[in-house]
């Protein structure tokens, strides 16, 4: 049999994500029937010579200071996760502790070696949004980016965003990984959003996914003055999906889809665990 593993990377500087969406992450991946491989960042920060000779700002004392509070936030997490998941004798913590300024890269390089990412989802959070870019657009392996309002139990209805794109079809192939035999899909086209290669294709694909042994449901839908963002979240709560796959975004408007763009904050409202494939 084998066992399939989550990677949950927690920087902990300059902030870490808020202890809910951590403990919603640790559940999810029990939802997903995953194993999970917790890691903890904590910085270290190269002695810098203040400009003023040290007489007037401890430059030095305050580094110092930032570096426990990162190692003592590490140690919390770490208990945290611990108290919950103390049934769940798959969980992984480990710490590291790396140069200002490796920890992105470091995760994303370390993610390649499971099989998804869950991000603790804080959009109020820079820390939690410059994670999310880097492994988006550098692990190669899709992200789950988790809000503090999850739902646990099994994960047996996702949502697709589907535009018959190469990475809605990415995205479709990570999601179906993580559904059931038999489980239920809604495909969720948006049809004033974009120009689409055609008509019927959330049919198309539902009529594909039942040959698949899928309980599929097309679904089309219009902006109505939402955000992408709103409307999907939208049509996937009132199908009671717990999962919502997306892929349909090049990488600048993925980019702009994460950190908000023009419009700060497009995730200020994630209500529901929301898979990214790029």
């Amino acid at each position: 049999m084998q066992n399939r593993i989550a990677y949950m990377p927690l920087n902990t500087y300059p902030e870490a994500a808020p202890d809910g969406a951590v403990l919603a992450s640790v559940r999810f991946a029990a939802s997903l029937g995953c194993a999970l491989h917790v890691s903890t960042f904590a910085v270290d920060i190269p002695p810098v010579a203040s400009p003023l000779g040290g007489f007037l700002i401890n430059v030095d004392g305050m580094a110092r200071a930032a570096e426990d509070r990162s190692k003592a936030e590490c140690e919390r997490l770490k208990a945290l996760i611990e108290g919950v998941a103390k049934s769940r004798p798959e969980t992984q913590i480990v710490n590291h502790r790396l140069v200002l300024g490796a920890a992105l890269g470091a995760a994303t390089s370390e993610a390649r070696y499971f099989d998804l990412a869950l991000l603790p989802w804080a959009a109020e959070t820079q820390s939690a949004q410059d994670m999310a870019q880097s492994l988006v657009f550098g692990s190669g392996v899709p992200v789950i980016l988790v809000p503090p309002s999850s739902i646990t139990g099994p994960v047996d209805h996702i949502a697709i965003a589907w535009d018959e794109s190469r990475v809605a079809a990415r995205a479709l192939g990570d999601a179906l990984r993580n559904l059931p035999a038999g489980g239920r899909v809604s495909v969720v086209t948006v049809q004033d959003e974009k120009a689409l290669n055609g008509t019927g294709l959330a049919q198309t694909l539902a009529s594909s996914l039942d040959l698949r042994g899928y309980e599929a449901k097309a679904i089309d839908l219009t902006l109505d003055g939402r955000s992408i963002a709103t409307a999907l979240q939208d049509a996937a709560l009132a199908e009671g999906a717990q999962l919502l796959a997306m892929g349909g975004f090049g990488h600048s408007r993925l980019r702009d889809f994460i950190l908000g763009g023009a419009t700060k904050g497009v995730l200020a409202d994630l209500r529901l665990p929301v898979l990214l494939s790029h």
